[in-house]
């Protein structure tokens, strides 16, 4: 690999990419507000709760067993399984 020199512009057209990336993202980051996660548009479920209302996680536990439950339940009634 070569050392970096001096100049200010970019020697090649990879690294003149990686500056206006740079560029784009620091003034991107100096004009815009600061973005709550739980609103970004990509994310569709997650909500901000209060501190002591999260979910508790034997919810979560809960619905795996009773959603595998169901699917065992239902294949039971496929004709040619082992019996």
């Amino acid at each position: 690999m070569s050392a970096q020199s001096s100049q200010s512009a970019p020697q090649t057209g990879a690294q003149a990419v990686v500056a206006d990336a740079v560029a784009h993202a620091a003034a991107a980051a100096a004009v815009a507000a600061p973005i709550d996660p739980a609103r970004r548009p990509d994310v569709l479920f997650r909500v901000r709760r209060e501190e002591g209302h999260e979910p508790s996680v034997w919810w979560m536990i809960g619905a795996f067993v009773i959603v595998s439950g169901a699917v065992i339940s239902l294949l039971s009634f496929v004709p040619g399984g082992a019996g």
